[in-house]
């Protein structure tokens, strides 16, 4: 927009150098190399015209700025027939700059000639029409009659559900090994797909904050903030996370990073007493507080403010949450339609868990586990026992890869932190539907009381917990090899969610 500004009033003073070219004689002075002396400017008077003209030129050449016209003094008729050479991002872009912008380029003529380009049939004619005749001919009666702003409306809409229902086609596919989109991957490298976090001090103000980093991993996404400028803790009243979705999107071209972009809403979070929530690990410079469902928030140790912000995403409905919430409701999936059956302890029966650790790229543990069942004695105190790993049986026993760590880094700092991962868990159903997802920071800690014998090694346990259910993972330290070995892994999964998922009454 200042490249084209400038050109303009570059374009302007050259003309106003023509009209009110100030020397007499026969002829005028299109501009250098066609100026041509006049007979009659001879000696000094000759002189002082030439060195007048001179600095009047070197004054129009001068950045926009020191000119006398500018944008905003513009005639609207002609401020409009700028607007009409641009694209819809970066007309919406303009529709920000002031008040009077806004509402020029709200202009229906404009907005309908863009929609009709995007959106119009296609007629295979011999005669070719312009962009203009056609807008004109299909739209005079429907811009008269509409209000300002109409068709902007009416081609965000349609553009939106066009980049939706896209998005949609390249998520069809299903990968039969974790029951998740096959494709997500790909969705959110050509959708462009980002997100925000809204932080909210107590007096309203608030800040928004795009990502800064980006990890991918088999079944979640990671997404970070950082940077020096973060408002005070003790000023901040709550945090929120949104997904930002370009407005318009060209297939197969990535759209711009600075397009226009809307929110929406994945969930909100409590920052006015993060402190007292639950810290998972330290190092020397930092403390790391877990906050559900999966956000990890770093704390500087001496300072008590904010160093980084990470928030995992698991997959399953990724791109819908990021996507086709609104910025103040998030989205709520379909309705789940129960599939009756009689059978016998029916929803207790050949569940699928694909289970991951890992650390900005660095993998502990990725296994998938089959045919995982339950009995109705095992459903107690509102929770169904599901046993993936039985300690009694040694052949089941897995080791992870390495030792567990979270690795963090800031614009200025990075870190370990001992004993600490992500955990992503997809639970799919005998359907292969996923039942339960979740990806979250855990830590690893030393228990009060164990059923593992002392002479195996030291014992460890690593716990998770939301509405839906818990999990229990016992890890013991094998010093002659030097690594962890999963010795038990247990889902309590919520009684209430396998009842209104099977349509059964247990």
């Amino acid at each position: 927009m200042a490249t084209g500004r400038g050109r303009l009033v570059q374009h302007h003073c050259r003309g106003l150098r023509e009209l009110r070219w100030p020397l007499g004689g026969g002829g005028a002075a299109p501009g250098r190399a066609g100026f041509r002396k006049d007979p009659s400017l001879k000696g000094a008077a000759g002189r002082n015209a030439l060195q007048q003209y001179a600095r009047w030129e070197k004054d129009c050449e001068k950045p926009p700025t020191n000119c006398s016209v500018s944008l905003d003094r513009m005639p609207p008729e002609i401020l409009l027939k700028i607007f009409a050479y641009l694209d819809a991002a970066t007309l919406l872009c303009t529709g920000c700059v002031n008040r009077r912008f806004y509402h020029l380029a709200n202009d229906n003529f404009i907005w309908i000639r863009i929609y009709s380009t995007a959106f119009s049939p296609k007629r295979f004619n011999w005669e070719a029409h312009s962009v203009e005749k056609t807008a004109v001919s299909v739209s005079v009666l429907s811009v008269e009659d509409k209000e300002a702003g109409y068709w902007k409306k009416e081609y965000i809409t349609k553009q939106t559900v066009s980049v939706k229902a896209a998005l949609a086609e390249v998520l069809r596919p299903v990968n039969p090994y974790t029951g998740l989109p096959a494709k997500t991957k790909e969705a959110l490298r050509i959708s462009g797909l980002g997100w925000v976090i809204i932080l909210k001090e107590k007096s309203g103000k608030e800040h928004i904050l795009k990502h800064v980093d980006l990890s991918i991993n088999n079944a979640s996404a990671a997404a970070v903030w950082y940077g020096k400028h973060w408002p005070r803790l003790a000023a901040l009243s709550g945090l929120d996370l949104c997904g930002a979705m370009p407005v318009f999107m060209h297939w197969p071209k990535t759209p711009s990073k600075n397009g226009p972009r809307w929110h929406s809403l994945i969930a909100k979070y409590n920052l006015s007493d993060l402190t007292g929530s639950t810290m998972i690990g330290c190092d020397g410079l930092i403390r790391i507080f877990c906050l559900n469902p999966g956000l990890l928030v770093g704390l500087w140790k001496r300072e008590e403010e904010l160093a980084f912000v990470t928030a995992n995403l698991h997959f399953h409905h990724l791109v819908e949450r990021s996507t086709l919430g609104s910025a103040t409701v998030p989205y709520e999936p379909p309705p789940h339609s129960p599939l009756l059956d009689d059978t016998p302890e029916y929803g207790l029966h050949d569940y699928q868990l694909h289970v991951d650790m890992h650390s900005s790229g660095i993998s502990y543990l990725s296994g998938t586990f089959r045919s995982l069942c339950t009995k109705k004695g095992y459903i107690e105190n509102g929770y169904v026992k599901l046993v993936v790993i039985s300690f009694k049986n040694n052949t089941e026993h897995i080791p992870l890869i390495g030792k567990l760590g979270l690795f963090w880094r800031t614009d200025v700092f990075d870190g370990y932190i001992k004993s600490c991962s992500i955990l992503d868990v997809t639970l799919l159903d005998a359907y292969g539907k996923p039942f339960w997802c979740f990806s979250s920071p855990v830590c690893m800690r030393s228990p009060r009381s164990s059923d593992s014998p002392n002479f195996l090694g030291q014992t460890f346990n690593v716990n998770y917990m939301d509405a839906e259910g818990k999990v229990c993972m016992e890890l013991v330290w094998i010093e002659e090899t030097e690594e962890y070995f999963i010795v038990s892994l247990v889902l309590y999964l919520s009684v209430a969610k396998v009842n209104h998922w099977f349509g059964t009454k247990y």
